[in-house]
């Protein structure tokens, strides 16, 4: 062993064990959620209703059993390995350091690796699976299920769960009219059996604070943050995963020890950044509710001053400016209530200091995630309007500016563009024009990289063409992974997920829809902007190879996931434009 000169010794390391499993944790399901429902899903095919009933309830009481003990075992490894690195310090000496911090590192994963089941595989849900369980399918299984079994209460219950969530499906609509007019159903039958405790409050909160009873106002909305609490230390707990390659990026990818360390830290930060969206999103609304942490105590401060209550008025009031410190409103009040409470009683008022905690926590974590941004091109979406502007790197708030600019000047284009191609489509339905005649195919692809691999001859048609090499592999790749965040189902063909054949669902977002949550700050803009440009290169390739001698316009621009419901199948991806798509390779 080599010491360093100068250096203290550092005392043989020893990996004190940590409590992992404890007895009020779930125990493991005897069967895995995916095989559940599929037992489900097939006896529902067979008309099999009581079995339907018995492996859904299984499947969902399975996930959330799987889901709930990794939660709690992440986070009883927390607390267990929390504090400073011992002598981080104190200890001048950077190797020393990196042991240190490295020790750490080894005693929360001692810990962490008994938190999943011994064959972790066997209980990992598909992502096309776990998105049924979020879109609460099991439920549109169960309603029909116990509706077959004459129990129309459940039945009731099991659909109000499901349309909650999906509050575009007709048919559920339908469904639930006619269980309120039958004989035996009461109103608190139509019960949401998933809903979360935090927004339940919440809203139950802003229910009395509307009816001007700010004492049940002021229960209700202090439970809801009490339960917001957990439900984000939870959402985190399940953000530390592992690695996301995306795919077959796996494959390419090459990392030396602290880029990999980089890459997936930043991975599990953004994660559990978006946990503010995940907590302020109600089931079937398109939008989170905006500044959800902060309205709490926006609500609490008048609710408390409506109570006489000034010491937690001014509390709440402080807590609220420190996500926005320039509130005009705000200041206002806390002036008023300092004026009546005296100066020198509320001087000492401070904001609550877990919300403060919290606060400086995102802020770092926010800071982090800018910065991987800014010098290694890690794409961060910051879920909240509150973040100063200065955690942001100046090079970064640049570039955001410009794409800001760039994706308002496109919406405008695009809304323009609209307009256009509603007046050319009635001139020419009034002219009942053959476009036919203006169309000779075999002109250039204008783009350096495509080549035709079938025209109309061998497609067994007209005007009908297909070029490869349009995109590159990774642009191919940032579309799929703006699919992945911005597709809904059913979107473009009237909410039905399974429009043209039942063995496949779709799932699909607009180019204006694309720019308007990268605006809003959901989604990258150069993936917004990307989409925009390959709509606009199809175009101009299309105009070229069939040589056409007036504008071509696209009426409707749509990037669809086509996802196969057997998972046996395979799936793959398609940009539907005017007369025309734009695929990438199909996946196993």
């Amino acid at each position: 062993m080599v010491l360093l000169a100068g250096a203290a010794t550092p005392p043989e390391p020893v990996l004190v064990p940590v409590p992992t499993l404890a007895p009020g944790d779930p125990p493991l399901p005897a069967q895995s959620p995916d095989a559940l429902f599929a037992a489900g899903a097939e006896a529902y095919a067979r008309g099999d209703w009581p079995t339907v009933v018995l492996q859904m309830e299984r499947a969902l009481r399975a996930r959330a059993a799987v889901r709930s003990r990794l939660m709690r075992c992440r986070l009883r490894c927390a607390n267990a390995t929390a504090g400073p690195a011992e002598a981080t310090e104190s200890q001048p000496d950077p190797v020393l350091r990196d042991l240190w911090f490295f020790r750490a590192l080894l005693r929360r994963a001692a810990c962490l690796r008994d938190c999943g089941p011994a064959a972790p595989s066997r209980y990992r849900l598909s992502e096309e699976l776990d998105r049924e369980f979020s879109r609460r399918s099991p439920y549109n299984y169960l309603q029909v299920a116990y509706f077959k079994m004459n129990r129309p209460a459940q039945a009731a219950a099991a659909a109000h769960t499901f349309f909650v969530a999906n509050p575009g499906h007709q048919e559920m609509r339908q469904n639930l009219e006619y269980y309120q007019a039958m004989v035996g159903v009461h109103e608190d039958d139509f019960t949401d059996l998933e809903a979360k405790p935090h927004l339940s409050e919440f809203q139950l909160g802003i229910r009395f604070y509307t009816e001007e009873q700010p004492a049940a106002a002021i229960l209700h909305l202090e439970k809801a943050l009490e339960e917001y609490f957990v439900a984000d230390a939870e959402c985190r707990a399940l953000c530390e995963g592992p690695y996301d390659y995306e795919g077959y990026n796996y494959l390419e990818y090459n990392a030396d020890l602290f880029q990999a360390i980089t890459d997936h830290s930043m991975q599990v930060l953004s994660c559990k950044q978006g946990c503010v969206t995940e907590l302020a999103s109600q089931p079937g609304q398109e939008k989170p509710l905006e500044d959800f942490l902060p309205s709490h105590f926006n609500y609490l401060q008048f609710a408390y001053y409506n109570n006489g209550n000034y010491e937690k008025a001014i509390e709440c009031a402080k807590t609220y400016l420190l996500f926005f410190p320039h509130d005009e409103v705000m200041n206002q009040n806390l002036a008023y209530y300092t004026a009546v409470l005296g100066e020198n009683l509320a001087r000492p008022i401070q904001p609550r200091k877990e919300i403060q905690a919290y606060y400086q926590q995102s802020l770092m974590e926010k800071e982090l995630l800018f910065f991987s941004y800014d010098v290694f091109g890690i794409p961060f979406v910051d879920p909240d309007t509150w973040t100063p502007e200065e955690v942001i790197p100046k090079r970064l708030r640049e570039k955001q500016k410009v794409e800001r600019e760039t994706a308002a000047r496109i919406s405008e284009e695009i809304g323009n563009l609209m307009k256009e191609i509603e007046t050319l489509v009635e001139e020419k339905a009034k002219e009942s024009a053959d476009m036919s005649k203006f169309i000779r195919e075999g002109g250039p692809l204008v783009y350096e990289g495509a080549s035709v691999t079938m025209n109309s001859k061998a497609l067994n048609g007209s005007q009908r063409v297909v070029v490869d090499g349009v995109l590159s592999a990774e642009e191919c790749r940032e579309l799929q992974r703006l699919t992945n965040a911005a597709a809904s189902a059913g979107d473009g063909y009237r909410g039905k997920t399974s429009p043209h054949t039942p063995s496949e669902t779709f799932y699909g977002v607009t180019v204006l829809k694309a720019l308007k949550l990268g605006q809003e700050g959901k989604v990258p803009l150069h993936s917004a902007y990307l989409y925009y440009n390959v709509t606009e290169k199809v175009r101009h390739m299309i105009a070229s190879y069939f040589r056409l001698e007036v504008p071509l316009h696209f009426s409707y621009s749509h990037l669809v996931c086509r996802t196969a419901i057997d998972a046996r199948d395979t799936w793959g991806w398609t940009l539907f434009l005017h007369r025309g798509l734009l695929t990438c390779p199909v996946l196993p």
